[in-house]
């Protein structure tokens, strides 16, 4: 491990920048917490097409035995009880690790849940934890095109050859959970085991795993994260998880653990007031957005964003991150908190983490299949916006980071989500939208969309085409009709499932 710490700043530096910040302090607390900095699943930009250092989504591996071995272990999970639907319980997955040797006790851990932003920030929390030289282990969900981009080592997804082994090394250990269990172990389940196993076998230094869903009877929730860290909450899965803020804190606020330290970023006022209580509880060390860290600064920069961020111990300027959108500075000054709280800075030690390593870390963050552009002439840009906040923030940053003179949407989305509150979102940014449908056997009917979408944008703006490589086509036709100048372009969006088969169509050309 790496941890270098650079002088502080002199006193008068410390009064002047203490100065900026309550000024920006007092400006945040003025901001909708449920509009201006709720992200929408982990949404980044770029201004050129593809993450700077290639593609991190894997393809489908070239041997033939290796593709056949993976597309095996898939089938044999997709047997088990799909992501929704859940039986609100840890009592299965704690079986598991028992059986297992207990391999999520291996490691230290940073817990990360939230509605939207959880794995941009979780990507962030690696970069800057592989800058100064530890060894990662990364858990996020869901997947853009294949499943082994859930589990990561060192900023990488394990190879597929990996991934099948670590199933077949633990799957006798699933057989005899499934044998003694009411319910068998569900695919999330299943997952969980696996990239637990598999970081203490690397082994890695630190974990850091996105919650799935909720966070009490998370599967993930078999970790005592040393460090909680709470992205902000908006209303989603409110069938499971509750119908207002408040009601999801309670749910997510179940990672916060004894003596831990909670990293919140801003919450609505009910949300807040739930984490702040259960923190209380538990004896655990709070940081707050806003209060003891946040954004001092952030201006648009060509390919991404420069941005002065101040930390539990100090302020920390001159950071390129290429990503665009408020709520990406703000997801970045929750990971930087992150990880000072990892590293004791606040607590064991007052002065900051090395200014340049932190730089480099941020200068590398991708994360794909998020605000990705994927195609020039006319520009093309995949977003996974699934619920109306999301849907919000991501307006807000294509407005922002394009000149679009004329934008057409694609959206395909999952049943019960909050389709007319994310249309609604889009509306005022969309010139036209082209409904459709994905492949999920979840997927809303392009017929059901597009009533809605007429409810919102009127017959004239909407068109149907239920085969979304037909969609994509639809809209870059429009596109391109009113393309003289370079000014048009297309957002797809509605789901990761969505995004993740658009990229697939588009990448192959």
């Amino acid at each position: 491990m790496s941890e270098q710490q650079p002088e502080s700043n002199g006193p008068d530096d410390r009064d002047e920048t203490t100065e900026v910040f309550d000024r920006i302090v007092a400006e945040e607390s003025d901001r909708d917490p449920d509009l201006a900095v709720i992200e929408a699943g982990s949404r980044t930009l770029r201004a050129q097409a593809g993450p700077p250092q290639g593609d991190l989504v894997p393809a489908r591996p070239l041997d033939p035995e290796v593709a056949r071995a993976l597309q095996e272990v898939e089938q044999e999970l997709s047997t088990r009880w799909g992501e929704t639907k859940l039986e609100p319980s840890v009592r299965r997955i704690a079986a598991l690790m028992d059986v297992l040797g207990e391999p999520q006790r291996a490691y230290p851990s940073i817990h990360v849940t939230g509605t939207n932003g959880k794995t941009s920030t979780a990507r962030m929390i690696e970069a800057l934890l592989n800058a100064f030289e530890l060894r990662t282990g990364r858990y996020t969900s869901p997947h853009v095109q294949s499943v082994t981009e859930r589990i990561s080592l060192d900023g990488a997804p394990i190879s597929a050859e990996r991934f099948v082994e670590t199933y077949y090394d633990i799957k006798p250990y699933v057989e005899m959970v499934d044998a003694s269990e009411e319910f068998r172990l569900s695919f999330f389940e299943v997952l969980t085991g696996m990239a637990y196993a598999a970081f203490a076998d690397a082994p890695v230094d630190v974990a850091v795993v996105e919650v799935g869903m909720g966070g009490t009877w998370d599967a993930t929730n078999v970790i005592d994260g040393s460090v909680a860290v709470i992205t902000p909450i908006s209303l989603d899965h409110t069938d499971r998880l509750g119908s207002t803020p408040g009601e999801i804190a309670q749910e997510k606020g179940g990672i916060i653990k004894q003596d831990a330290t909670v990293i919140l970023a801003q919450q609505p006022v009910d949300a807040a007031q739930v984490l702040l209580k259960k923190a209380v509880e538990v004896d655990a060390t709070v940081a707050r957005e806003g209060m003891e860290f946040g954004v001092v600064s952030r201006e648009v920069a060509v390919g991404g964003q420069m941005l002065t961020l101040r930390g539990v111990g100090g302020e920390y300027d001159g950071i390129f991150l290429p990503l665009y959108g408020a709520h990406m500075a703000h997801n970045a000054a929750v990971a930087l908190a992150a990880v000072e709280a990892f590293f004791g800075v606040g607590a064991q030690q007052s002065r900051e983490l090395d200014l340049e390593t932190v730089r480099r870390a941020f200068a590398s963050v991708t994360s794909p299949g998020r605000m990705e552009v994927v195609r020039r002439s006319p520009t093309v840009v995949l977003d996974a916006a699934h619920n109306p906040a999301g849907a919000q923030v991501t307006a807000e940053a294509v407005t922002e980071a394009f000149g679009f003179s004329r934008l057409i949407g694609v959206m395909a989305a999952s049943e019960g989500k909050d389709v007319k509150g994310v249309l609604e979102a889009f509306e005022p940014i969309f010139a036209e939208i082209v409904v459709t449908e994905n492949s999920s056997h979840r997927a809303m009917s392009a017929d059901e969309l597009a009533a809605v979408a007429v409810e919102v944008f009127g017959p004239d703006r909407v068109q149907v085409e239920p085969r979304l490589d037909d969609a994509l086509e639809a809209a870059i036709t429009l596109a391109e009709e009113e393309a003289e100048y370079g000014g048009a372009g297309v957002l797809v969006t509605g789901s990761v499932i969505t995004v993740g088969e658009a990229r697939l169509l588009l990448k192959r050309g």
